[in-house]
């Protein structure tokens, strides 16, 4: 699909002043400016530098509708592949973006609100905050994400609130046809707020979705939030997710990405402005990729203030034919003395195809810093795979036993342990499916 084709597509789901749309208009002008955006940036290619591993190209030249609609109802029993077991959290259920409020179970009567983005369109927090995030203004899909987006949520915590337990928020897609589909999201924590978020999703379609979200995160001072997100949906499925947090003075924002088996594409757009002074920031990865699944991590940790601490950890697993991508920036600025920002990926290989193009970046002005990064890359240990099966361990065990020893760095920081029991869970069975195929 050429870029002309693919405008011509996108134009007709490009909402006019005479178009009935599920946000208000007050961000109409919003819309209008970053379709704008869109065309003047372009769709990337393999010469575009942040996107020369992963040719994006190619998983655009099928037909796709914009059409967002929900395609009949859906059920718990098709929710349960996104649950977690012993679990117990609030609950938001959204298909194709869309919250449904018969299968979610939200907080209720305290300082946390969770609603629909089109609900809350003329919420100020919304207006002050809505694409305004300066990393998305380079990035062509989110651009495109903010033009054409139909729902999404808006959650925001006011001073000082805090939920009793974690927020679960289950992404369903479904449609039947393949569907562009562009979910937007909003949260907005105001002083010293503190909030839990575990995002999953299932697929529900035999046709290919093309799930191209945004995220927009807001921690004023002192806030602190516990973001979790598992992706993992189904074979035919791509993905480009853009998370962009802001973080105010004193806050701290602990993000986890697990890429798990699943869609032939997941491209990982993550970036935090530090805007205010003694921020803590821990952006922790986990990739394990199967058959010619293409998974593709870009970060970046912009300190613009002094004595901020960033901490960067990303390990992928690789199996079979599956290509890895993982390039991190730290940028430091002349002003953000005192700054320690620490970046690390790991890879471990399972396979001879298997293949990871890694590129850590440090861009640094100032002169009284600690900052450092680091790759590195390695086959698997045929060494410790004999010594556990010389006693008595079965290769599958002996092999997802080692898997999950090279992910504890992350798992390790999962504060919630229902979490913490699934991911080992799953590891074990990608890991037995994969030897066992």
């Amino acid at each position: 699909m050429s870029d002309k084709s693919f405008y011509d597509f996108i134009s007709n789901g490009v909402p006019g002043p005479e178009q009935k749309v599920d946000a208000d208009n007050a961000i109409m002008p919003a819309r209008k400016l970053a379709f704008g955006r869109f065309k003047e940036l372009g769709l990337p290619s393999i010469k575009t530098e942040e996107w020369r591993y992963t040719n994006i190209q190619r998983f655009l030249k099928d037909a796709f509708t914009l059409a967002q609609e929900e395609q009949g109802a859906v059920t718990a029993e098709q929710l349960k592949s996104a649950s977690i077991p012993q679990l117990d959290s609030y609950r938001a259920v959204l298909v194709n973006g869309r919250l449904q409020a018969d299968l979610s179970n939200l907080p209720t009567g305290g300082k946390i609100t969770v609603s629909k983005l089109s609900d809350a369109a003329g919420n100020p927090q919304l207006q002050a905050w809505f694409d305004k995030h300066p990393h998305l203004q380079a990035q062509p899909f989110a651009a495109l994400n903010a033009a054409l987006f139909a729902d999404g949520l808006f959650i925001e915590a006011g001073v000082n609130a805090t939920l009793d337990k974690p927020l679960h928020i289950i992404h369903v897609y479904t449609a039947s046809a393949n569907a562009f589909i562009q979910p937007r999201h909003l949260v907005v924590l105001h002083k010293s707020a503190t909030l839990e978020i575990i995002e999953s999703a299932v697929g529900l379609t035999e046709a290919i979705a093309f799930v191209n979200g945004v995220t927009e995160v807001v921690l004023e001072e002192n806030a602190e939030l516990w973001h979790y997100n598992i992706q993992s949906t189904i074979k035919n499925s791509r993905h480009i997710y853009h998370t962009s947090a802001t973080q105010k003075a004193d806050s701290r924002y602990h993000h986890f990405n697990f890429t798990l088996p699943s869609a032939e594409l997941t491209r990982n757009n993550l970036s935090v402005a530090l805007t205010g002074s003694n921020t803590e920031t821990n952006l922790h990865g986990l990739y394990l990729a199967t058959g010619s699944q293409h998974v593709d991590n870009h970060t970046f940790v912009d300190h613009l203030v002094p004595h901020c601490n960033s901490n960067e950890l990303y390990k992928g697993v690789l199996l079979d034919d599956a290509n890895g991508v993982f390039t991190g920036k730290i940028h430091v600025h002349q002003d953000a003395q005192k700054t320690n920002a620490f970046q690390q990926n790991n890879n471990l290989l399972m396979s001879e195809k298997a293949n990871i193009n890694s590129q850590p970046q440090l861009e640094i002005y100032a002169d009284d810093v600690k900052c450092s990064h680091g790759f590195t890359v390695g086959r698997f240990s045929e060494e410790s795979l004999f010594y556990l099966r010389s006693r008595g361990i079965g290769e599958e065990a002996a092999k997802s036993l080692l898997v999950n020893a090279f992910a504890f760095d992350i798992t390790d920081q999962v504060h919630i342990p229902a979490l913490q029991d699934f991911l080992a869970e799953k590891i074990r069975q990608y890991v037995a499916g994969a030897i066992n195929n």
